[in-house]
């Protein structure tokens, strides 16, 4: 992540005894599952109770609404971001493929998240370049071995994907159908043949 800005100051709230650590690790793992299930609404009442804490604990952690979706954003993209490490060994196509699905999954469950939080916020900003520092490496690397099309950007992918992870899919079968169409146009002419 990058070194100035937000970011940091997301961090520097994360607690640093170890009880604190495991009640904060504990409420972001609740409060994803609750944006994930009942939208930006979800009761916090209902996080600190997920995640086995008092209110009073969450709020210590989290005095506002705002600060625990946006530690949790940031989690969830610090996540996406190390996914690229695990697809490194990967061949070209597979890797940028397998990070691609990991991009889908995330982006499917964020979207409450990424309503909350302005487009224009710097945390919002921060995130974004540390997706593309985690996503454009391995789109480049696949181009160079000549797996994908030399004639598009990452920001172009992303879009495409992104539009996608916006629809409603009535399963997870047509969502992956449809976005085995979107991957094949990034292929190059001749391999879509």
């Amino acid at each position: 992540m990058s070194s100035g800005g937000p970011m940091p100051e997301v961090f520097a709230r994360r607690p640093k005894r170890a009880d604190a650590r495991r009640n904060y690790d504990a409420l972001i793992a609740a409060a994803r599952d609750a944006f994930a299930e009942n939208g930006a609404t979800a009761s916090l009442e209902d996080v600190a109770r997920r995640a086995g804490v008092g209110i009073g604990t969450l709020y210590r952690n989290f005095p506002t609404r705002q600060h625990l979706f946006e530690a949790v954003y940031v989690e969830e993209v610090r996540a996406l971001s190390r996914s690229a490490e695990d697809f490194a060994e990967l061949p070209p196509w597979d890797a940028f493929v397998a990070w691609l699905h990991r991009f889908v999954a995330y982006a499917a469950t964020k979207r409450a998240l990424a309503e909350q939080l302005l487009h224009d916020s710097e945390i919002f900003r921060t995130c974004r370049t540390e997706i593309y520092a985690a996503g454009e490496p391995l789109m480049c690397r696949a181009q160079a071995a000549g797996a994908v099309r030399d004639d598009i950007g990452f920001d172009d992918v992303l879009r495409l994907i992104s539009g996608l992870t916006m629809a409603q899919f009535p399963s997870p079968g047509q969502r992956d159908r449809v976005l085995g169409v979107a991957l094949d146009g990034l292929r190059p002419p001749a391999l879509t043949r």
